[in-house]
């Protein structure tokens, strides 16, 4: 898997000012809360469809990276947007179906294991977030996103933590954390072996346990180095994808 970050056009960005400025100002990991201030200060400015996007399943050994865009309606606030790992998983759910009901706007994108092998984790977290932003309709005219710059031409701007800074991206980041935990589970059915429903694919004791004893299966990442040193211990699990589609 390549390692290197590849030169990119840059793209389409402006610059906020004050509150959303995207440089950390010191060296200590800074803690805050999710208040919305760059939603406000981009509407202030003249944005009306304002999106996050974020993706989660970066460290996972298994499956897609998932993301998601949203665009929140100032008219219908959301209590309790957080980072997605900050909440437990019941809270995720019932915020998942109120963001559902009361966006504007919400999309997913996913790119699958074998793309992730082949252009590495950091530009497929790319191309699934772009993929999301591009489904929403209406597109947004601005994008806020967790720290990755995007390849887009919609004026945008990272920003660090940026799921604990902003309205937007913390849904976001529910939204595509709910749906990849459903499609562990899903997927925990025709590979039950691996226990995918309990640790939804990271790195755990009883992943590698599984890893050991009957070796990755097809939707495993093999660029990943727990799942490259097991390649070859025994057979590669049967590829079960198709089952899917017998009924």
């Amino acid at each position: 898997m390549p390692n290197e970050k590849p030169a990119r056009r840059s793209p389409t960005r402006i610059e906020p000012t004050g509150s959303i400025s995207p440089k950390a100002t010191s060296s200590r990991k800074t803690r805050w809360k999710c208040v919305g201030t760059a939603e406000d200060e981009l509407r202030a400015r003249g944005f009306h469809f304002i999106a996050g996007a974020d993706e989660v399943g970066r460290g996972s050994l298994f499956g897609a990276v998932v993301a998601a865009a949203v665009i929140l309606s100032p008219d219908r606030p959301i209590r309790g947007l957080n980072d997605s790992k900050k909440l437990d998983a019941e809270r995720r759910e019932e915020l998942a179906l109120t963001i559902r009901e009361r966006a504007v706007a919400w999309a997913i994108g996913a790119v699958d294991s074998a793309t992730i092998d082949r252009v590495n984790i950091y530009q497929a977290s790319r191309l699934a977030m772009k993929s999301a932003i591009l489904q929403l309709q209406p597109l947004p005219d601005f994008v806020l996103v967790d720290a990755v710059p995007l390849d887009i031409q919609i004026p945008q701007q990272p920003l660090i933590q940026g799921d604990e800074r902003c309205h937007a991206i913390a849904a976001a980041s529910i939204i595509a954390k709910v749906h990849r935990d459903q499609m562990m589970c899903e997927w925990d059915r025709y590979y039950p072996e691996y226990g995918l429903a309990n640790h939804k694919g990271y790195l755990s004791p009883e992943h590698m346990a599984a890893l050991h004893e009957h070796g990755p299966s097809p939707l495993h990442r093999f660029s990943y180095e727990p799942v490259r040193q097991h390649a070859f211990h025994s057979a590669a699990a049967q590829d079960r994808q198709m089952e899917m589609f017998a009924n």
